[in-house]
Order: C-alpha cells, then sequence, then structure tokens
C-alpha cells in the first residue's frame, strides 16, 4: 500500500530520492542539465510530498510558490524499480490538494520533450500544454504546462 508523507526539503528520504532523479536528468538532459539544474535548488522547499511501499521511499515532488496564485511543481521523481504503479498519481494528487489548502488556484509546472513518461502523466492528470514561462521561455527542450484546481 501506498502512503503519502508531507514533509519539506529538509527531510532525508526525500533528498535521497532527489539525488537518483538528478541522476536520471543528467543522463536525459545531456549537455542542458546545467541549464535546468540551476532551477531545482533544495533552497528550503516548504511543500515536500513523499510515497513509501513498506516503509520505503519510493518517490517524492514538490510545490514552490511561483507568483501570485500560482504554485510550481518541482522535483516530481518515482524510483524506477516502483514505476507503472501508480505512485506518480497519488503524489501529484497529495500536491495539488496541499497547493489548494494553501491558497494557490493553478498548478504550472516544467518537464523536458525527452521525458515522455513525465508528459503522458500530466496530460493525464489534467493539464494542459502551455506556452513556456520564465526562465523556459525559448527553451526548445521544454515544455510547460498548467492546471486549474477546483
Amino acid at each position: 500500500m501506498i502512503q503519502i508523507r508531507r514533509t519539506d526539503s529538509d527531510n532525508q528520504d526525500f533528498r535521497t530520492l532527489v539525488v537518483l532523479l538528478d541522476q536520471y536528468l543528467r543522463q536525459t538532459d545531456g549537455e542542458e542539465h546545467s541549464f535546468y539544474a540551476q532551477y531545482n535548488k533544495l533552497d528550503k522547499i516548504r511543500h515536500v510530498v513523499v510515497a513509501f511501499i513498506n516503509d520505503i521511499p519510493v518517490g517524492c515532488g514538490a510545490i514552490k510558490g511561483y507568483t501570485g496564485d500560482l504554485a510550481e511543481v518541482k522535483r516530481m521523481f518515482v524510483h524506477p524499480d516502483y514505476r507503472k504503479q501508480g505512485i506518480a498519481k497519488f503524489i501529484l494528487t497529495e500536491l495539488e490538494h496541499w497547493a489548494k489548502e494553501s491558497g494557490f488556484s493553478t498548478c504550472i509546472l516544467e518537464t523536458g520533450k525527452r521525458q515522455s513518461e513525465a508528459i503522458s502523466l500530466y496530460l493525464n492528470m489534467g493539464f494542459k500544454i502551455i506556452p513556456n514561462y520564465g526562465q523556459y521561455e525559448g527553451v526548445e527542450n521544454s515544455v510547460c504546462m498548467k492546471k486549474l484546481l477546483f
């Protein structure tokens, strides 16, 4: 059974999963990795979710305030050994609930074009592709999305 825990970026399980995420992104992003890495620092993220199966941390995600009532989804990851079990949906759903509770009306995110599984997840969860925002404007490998929280 999947258990979801709310925490922050000081959580050691979250930090361990992020190391694995960054290793994965280093491979998929290739030469563009350093550009993306500068926007994925763990500077005191207050809204972090970690998923567990049998007390083993298997996935994570976070939200950060972007501007006004926009929350940005960050650091979504499920360990490869635990994929295809609906864990990412659990994480994203919990992040959306937490965003609403925190007064956000919309979630935005950026992912890479090479991350087809992530794109499929977000589209299946109701996100819509939007023009690239902020630091991702003009970045050809980026796909930006948003979802209104009801």
